[in-house]
């Protein structure tokens, strides 16, 4: 048929087929990536909120005898593919990923590398609540009625899940974290125009600096609406406390000794929570479920302070309102500190599955971040 185009200047007459080119969408609909690019597969999910992009194919294997060794070599040589897989165009700064490597020894289940926009965590609750889900869900391991178990190996140790399935379903996952203790209870620290913070630094997996809102006075509060607020006092009271506390070591491995976030803390406006979080950690990125490595950090130091007790547990709320609980099974002596087993009890949810492809010529192809 011929159409009429009208521009400003003049008149064109075309012959085209009405609803070829929307015919030819419905029936190709494939993108068949040149060879030359980098092809990579994932199933996104979400923990209270907390996104967890977990890589399923395509990237390089992980040269190592350990989890640990294999995150050393991953932040040596494939670096550039984090940030392809966690930055914009691809993610965004507040993006977590994961990588899937073998266990460090025969009785492990598997081991896994935790992703975000600074490099590589030690631990992460919420992907491990995710990456329970997830075996249960592709059944990577036999599933049964009730608990299933899997050892995991984090870079900071084992982490041992329990995944209740019920009429073939996961209903929710709890864990046992790695010995968590605390270094020290209300430190003071010096903070550009802040004056002096108060703050507990324990660990769950990770370091992090705990800051009571009651015992501070800030100009916000722990709500979404002063969320650039959190990422800019977060991260100044992580400086400062890198900068003064010499305190943060842990007891077997060096690459485990430093401080990965600040979790400010505030009671909750619901009667059924015992209080809320908010952990702005990495290079400012702010947690959207209540932190499970933080959480255990948690239950180490209200352990000290006789706050909880076998038995108890204790329900933390995120800046999005999900909810962790948060319970002690163990003590134990783990160097020089007297360390307990936490448990953290959460639940996760696939949001999709992606094929994400680099182009070499893309200019921008390993990523960027805009805040």
């Amino acid at each position: 048929m011929l159409l009429k185009i009208w521009s400003r200047h003049r008149t064109i007459i075309i012959d085209s087929v009405m609803g070829k080119t929307f015919d030819n969408i419905q029936k190709k609909k494939d993108f068949h990536p040149p060879k030359n690019g980098w092809l990579v597969k994932t199933i996104d999910m979400h923990t209270g909120g907390e996104p967890l992009r977990v890589i399923v194919d395509g990237f390089p294997e992980l040269i190592g005898s350990s989890v640990l060794e294999r995150r050393r070599y991953c932040k040596e040589n494939y670096d550039h593919l984090r940030k392809a897989l966690l930055f914009e165009p691809r993610g965004h700064a507040d993006m977590y990923g994961c990588l899937l490597v073998p266990p460090n020894d025969e009785e492990g289940d598997f081991g896994i590398l935790f992703l975000h926009n600074e490099g590589y965590s030690t631990m992460c609750g919420h992907a491990i609540i995710a990456i329970a889900t997830l075996a249960i869900e592709m059944e990577w391991t036999p599933v049964e009625e009730g608990e299933n178990v899997l050892k995991i190996d984090a870079p900071c140790g084992r982490i041992i899940s329990y995944t209740e399935v019920r009429e073939g379903k996961v209903v929710g996952v709890r864990f046992h974290c790695v010995p968590s203790f605390v270094v020290g209870l209300d430190r003071k620290v010096t903070v550009d125009a802040l004056g002096e913070v108060t703050y507990d630094l324990a660990y769950g997996g990770a370091f992090y600096a705990y800051v009571d809102m009651n015992k501070n006075r800030f100009d916000f509060t722990l709500s979404p609406k002063y969320y650039r607020a959190l990422i800019d006092t977060g991260m100044a009271i992580k400086k400062a406390v890198i900068e003064q506390d010499k305190g943060i070591f842990h007891p077997f491995e060096d690459d485990l000794g430093f401080l990965y976030g600040t979790i400010f803390i505030s009671k909750s406006d619901r009667p059924e929570v015992d209080s809320k979080n908010v952990c702005v950690f990495a290079e400012g990125e702010v947690d959207r479920s209540p932190t499970g490595s933080g959480v255990s950090g948690r239950m180490a130091i209200h352990r000290v302070r006789n706050e909880i007790d076998y038995g108890k547990s204790m329900v933390i709320e995120s800046i999005t309102g999900s909810l962790f609980k948060g319970s002690i099974v163990n003590e134990k002596n783990y160097g020089p500190f007297k360390a307990v087993i936490p448990e953290v009890e959460g639940k996760a949810y696939i949001t999709g599955m992606h094929t994400f492809y680099m182009d070499p010529d893309d200019p921008i192809k390993t990523g960027f971040i805009l805040r």
